[in-house]
């Protein structure tokens, strides 16, 4: 059994990187607001609303900008430094999503990175750590419940 980390296929990779960044990155939030739900909005992540945060998929070439609001994610484009920065190939990133790997672990052998405020950084894994999720539902995902979502989003 290889210890080497699964990456992206090139071509995959190569498509990725030339798509524009702020579309994928609405895509990205809207995942995750929906995914997360409520969660988001509790008093724990307070002290992270309006910082810059910044997810990249080292292996995908693709960079993520947005920032916690009182309603949840929200996707922007990059007009300053970004206050923190995480970086790992999207397989650990799957992995800390579906809680199969460990932040530790992947930060000690340096698979997952951060930059820039390390205390927010921790913050966020503490917290994240600390909560309880709903089991990861796929037809959360489905288009037409997210272009509902998106719609309720933009109504209100």
């Amino acid at each position: 059994m290889s210890n080497q980390p699964l990456l992206l296929p090139k071509p995959i990779s190569d498509v990725l990187s030339i798509l524009p960044g702020y579309p994928k990155t609405l895509l990205f939030v809207q995942a995750v607001n929906l995914a997360l739900g409520d969660t988001l909005q509790s008093e724990v992540m307070q002290p992270m609303q309006g910082k810059l945060i910044n997810i990249r998929v080292t292996d995908a070439g693709v960079a993520f900008y947005f920032f916690l609001s009182p309603k949840g994610l929200v996707a922007c484009r990059r007009n300053r430094e970004p206050e923190l920065t995480i970086s790992a190939s999207a397989h650990d990133f799957l992995m800390l999503a579906l809680r199969k790997e460990d932040p530790d672990t992947l930060f000690f052998s340096r698979r997952l990175c951060m930059e820039g405020d390390t205390e927010l950084g921790l913050l966020l894994k503490n917290t994240l750590d600390a909560m309880e999720f709903p089991p990861f539902n796929l037809g959360l995902l489905s288009p037409p419940r997210i272009f509902a979502k998106i719609r309720a989003r933009l109504l209100n």
